[in-house]
């Protein structure tokens, strides 16, 4: 018999990270919300009004309340799209290699609810040479949290 919960890490399992099923993440996200985290789409660019914030505070995991990037990393690169030098913790997202559409990308997820944010690319200001171009939808600001990912 097959399990109704998602596939990956939230499966059932004595590995589960946030066991939720598909009903669950319908009733807690927006539709927008559901189609990029879940099913790893993509909010049209300049739609949200992340990509121009400017308060300062954590980005946070819209599935599941994760510090995933510090506004200290964000930066403008005019893509439409919330853009980050690096994220707040090593272990707070995974990497996924995306051959979808005939591109090859790395895809990056909440490392704790497996939420699709968006995609790692090798162009980006700064030390790391890293743009990691993330849904606004994906994120809720937690304005004034400082950097630490834990808080």
């Amino acid at each position: 018999m097959t399990d109704s919960r998602t596939t990956g890490p939230n499966k059932t399992g004595p590995n589960d990270k946030m066991p939720m099923t598909e009903k669950e993440w319908r009733e807690k996200l927006t539709p927008e919300q559901f189609h990029v985290t879940r099913e790893h789409g993509t909010e049209r660019a300049f739609s949200h009004p992340y990509h121009t914030e400017k308060r300062e505070g954590m980005y946070r995991c819209v599935g599941c309340g994760t510090g995933l990037f510090s506004s200290e990393t964000k930066f403008d690169s005019g893509t439409g799209w919330p853009s980050f030098t690096d994220v707040a913790a090593a272990d707070t997202v995974t990497k996924h290699e995306d051959n979808n559409f005939g591109m090859r990308r790395v895809e990056v997820r909440c490392a704790n609810c497996e939420a699709h944010l968006g995609h790692v690319f090798p162009d980006g200001p700064g030390s790391t040479g890293q743009r990691y171009c993330i849904n606004g939808c994906a994120l809720d600001l937690d304005p004034g949290a400082d950097g630490d990912a834990a808080d």
